[in-house]
């Protein structure tokens, strides 16, 4: 496992191969937790505290880590390129917005592509990399080179890391610039320019169980006096701290890109929930009402393959899946898309299942929306909070097995069964999530099979 978490600071923004994971070799799977307080780069912006999910796959081509998901393009034993979407933290704050930044327009997190090109020789490994946004927010673009060293033990693992960012005109406009319709007297209008950026960190891991770490480190960031000097900045040094767990499933056990791992595909039709019923309300049965005021639907596919059969040899399978939601909102705005990535753990250890196996499902993930959907908008709006379209994932389930009902062998890995797509943004504790306070909950059935 690697643990340089300097890519989940907001300015650093280094969720390169060189430290943006927190596992090492192609196969793993884990999920965890950071917690971070960071300062904030404007003006009166204070010190901010953010909750960030940890995601974390390495396969032999494709990999998600929180943040970031990606292929990769080509890698040998010592080098590799890699291509890859990036959902970048910065921005102005949504939850409690300083004085200085009063009138102007909110500049959102956004989304890069990008492409990564990283070494590893020993102990040391160099990384450059360049991302461009394609949210249509920034249009601006930017290019970090890297180098870090890991000095490790049989329990713990130092890395110090060291980062330099050029970032182009657009991009530190788009952040620190001051358009003149939201220049006053004490705020002039500006134009930033392209500058760079330095970056040293230092992060941590400490095994305490044969998968679970604790995590942390801390890093400071000298901005670019193209920021540095625009009239919503006070500094130019940017600190921040972070800690927090993760739990690795570990090499041998994943199976994600086996050929002989089974395809599971699952196909669902559901509708949004009644008013007042929330996701722990629906898991405890006090209520499974759905909406007959302003209805709208869902439908889909996810895709999934096992990344651990058996976990620790419990009836415990640990399955990943992807795929596409399409939102029918019933002309009360246009149907959208929605794309969801999660992790799922199935429990199957039921006295009666020797006779008719039955499991009980519980995901976690990431979901991104086309459109945030009618049911947050409204629900959003009339709380007077905001809402985002990247939300994390929760998705509960319970089904059967229709060949063991049957009693048809074949169809022994064909299951059905209810389960509930929820996204939420973790009580406004994310910036990953927009810092959203609320979320959806559909109730769907679905028929699903092991090919």
């Amino acid at each position: 496992m690697l643990v340089a978490l300097v890519g989940m600071a907001k300015e650093a923004q280094a969720q390169d191969a060189l430290m943006g994971t927190l596992l090492e070799e192609p196969g793993s799977a884990g999920l965890g937790f950071v917690i971070r307080a960071e300062s904030s780069p404007y003006r009166d912006g204070g010190t901010r505290e953010d909750f960030l999910p940890l995601y974390m796959y390495e396969g032999e081509r494709f990999f998600l880590r929180t943040n970031e998901a990606g292929v990769r393009v080509w890698r040998d034993d010592t080098m590799g390129v890699e291509a890859f979407v990036e959902r970048r933290l910065e921005g102005f704050p949504e939850d409690e917005q300083p004085l200085s930044l009063e009138g102007m327009e909110v500049r959102n997190t956004g989304v890069d592509l990008g492409a990564r090109f990283y070494r590893q020789q020993g102990a040391s490994r160099w990384d450059v990399s360049v991302r461009q946004d394609i949210a249509g927010l920034s249009h601006g673009t930017e290019v970090r080179a890297g180098y870090s060293y890991t000095v490790q033990a049989e329990r713990w693992r130092l890395q110090p890391v060291a980062l330099l960012s050029w970032r182009s005109a657009d991009l530190n406009d788009y952040y620190y610039g001051v358009g003149p319709l939201e220049q006053r007297e004490d705020r002039p209008a500006y134009d930033a320019g392209d500058g760079v950026n330095a970056t040293l960190g230092l992060y941590g891991q400490y095994r305490i169980f044969t998968h679970w770490s604790l995590v942390g480190g801390a890093y400071v960031t000298k901005l670019s006096s193209q920021i540095r000097n625009s009239p919503v900045v006070d500094d130019d040094l940017q600190w921040g701290v972070m800690a927090g767990a993760a739990y690795d499933f570990g090499n041998g056990q994943v199976r994600w890109d086996e050929d002989t791992a089974p395809t599971y595909v699952k196909v669902f039709y559901g509708r949004d929930s009644g008013d007042g019923c929330h996701l722990v309300r629906i898991m405890t049965l006090q209520c499974v009402s759905l909406n007959d005021d302003d209805p709208t639907d869902i439908y889909g596919v996810h895709v999934g393959r096992p990344f651990v059969s058996r976990l620790n040899g419990w009836p415990l399978d640990l399955i990943g899946y992807v795929g596409l939601l399409r939102h029918d909102e019933k002309g009360y705005q246009p149907d959208s898309w929605q794309i969801d990535a999660y992790m799922k753990g199935f429990w199957y250890g039921f006295p009666w299942s020797h006779r008719l196996t039955t499991r009980v499902g519980f995901g976690i993930g990431l979901s991104y929306a086309e459109r945030v959907p009618y049911t947050e908008v409204t629900t959003q709006a009339q709380r007077e909070r905001n809402t985002s379209k990247l939300l994390n994932y929760l998705e509960p389930s319970i089904d059967i097995s229709v060949g063991d009902l049957f009693g048809n062998p074949r169809w022994h890995d064909v299951y059905f069964g209810f389960a509930v797509s929820h996204r939420s943004g973790i009580f406004a504790s994310s910036e990953l999530l927009g810092t959203v306070d609320g979320g959806s909950n559909y109730i769907y059935a679905y028929l699903e099979a092991a090919f």
